[in-house]
């Protein structure tokens, strides 16, 4: 393929990230005590290195179920060539509300375990056949105790119920690691390649302070992390799609 066929290509690639809160943006602006979009999200700092287009189909409080019933209808709309699957946040979440009422109740999540891996699945063989390449990406780490805080609203009366129905704090870090391992299990099972973003934040010996208040949400420097741990996808794996033409490379 000549360079001239490559640069072509990588002009009229097409990309969409499915995901949720993350993908979308948002972020806790402690100052107006709400949650906003963070304008420099790791979306938008993608789009400004890359050839093509993107768009992102994310949104607020996306679980994997929702998000695939609105992924299949922009596929046939829009044609894209990759799609950034980024799900699980909101899929290993419950209603801590009920928890905190109801502490001796049996709660589920939002998906159940086995089914969030079914649909990872199906996912990706729904946009393979639709001549589509889709990616994954993995979870950011959560900061356990602040999250805590978050759901309970710092009313000791549900943090005693929750941590009654929880056993430890940390139980929700290991419960959102489940999730996050069966993202990398699919990835490995179907041979579609992942973005290792947890890796990224987890190098760090701090990387709470990349997360908001709510312990969950990355900060602005969180993005940064992200689109920086994208670009280093790209470059190896889709390098003649950069902007920088010291990284573009013709096809073999």
């Amino acid at each position: 393929m000549s360079e001239r066929d490559v640069e072509f290509i990588s002009k009229d690639t097409k990309y969409m990230i499915s995901g949720d809160s993350i993908s979308k943006g948002v972020i806790y602006d402690e100052e107006r005590n709400k949650y906003v979009i963070l304008e420099d999200n790791y979306v938008s700092l993608l789009q400004k290195k890359m050839k093509g287009v993107v768009r992102n189909t994310a949104r607020f409080g996306n679980t994997l179920m929702k998000g695939m019933s609105n992924l299949k209808r922009d596929v046939l709309k829009d044609k894209p060539n990759i799609v950034l699957i980024e799900y699980g946040g909101n899929d290993c979440d419950f209603n801590w509300n009920e928890i905190a009422s109801n502490p001796d109740a049996e709660h589920s999540p939002k998906t159940d375990f086995n089914t969030f891996e079914k649909m990872l699945t199906e996912a990706i063989e729904y946009l393979r056949k639709q001549q589509i390449t889709p990616v994954l990406m993995n979870l950011p780490p959560l900061n356990a105790d602040n999250y805590f805080k978050w759901v309970s609203r710092n009313n000791p009366d549900a943090e005693q119920n929750i941590l009654k129905w929880l056993g430890s704090v940390t139980k929700i870090y290991w419960w959102q690691e489940r999730y996050n391992s069966t993202i990398q299990k699919v990835s490995e099972l179907t041979k579609t390649k992942y973005i290792d973003v947890r890796g990224a934040f987890l190098q760090y010996p701090d990387f709470t302070k990349f997360l908001c208040t709510d312990g969950i949400h990355p900060n602005k420097e969180g993005h940064q992390i992200i689109s920086e741990k994208v670009l280093e996808f790209v470059k190896s794996n889709y390098q003649y799609l950069l902007l920088d033409p010291r990284n573009n490379l013709a096809l073999e």
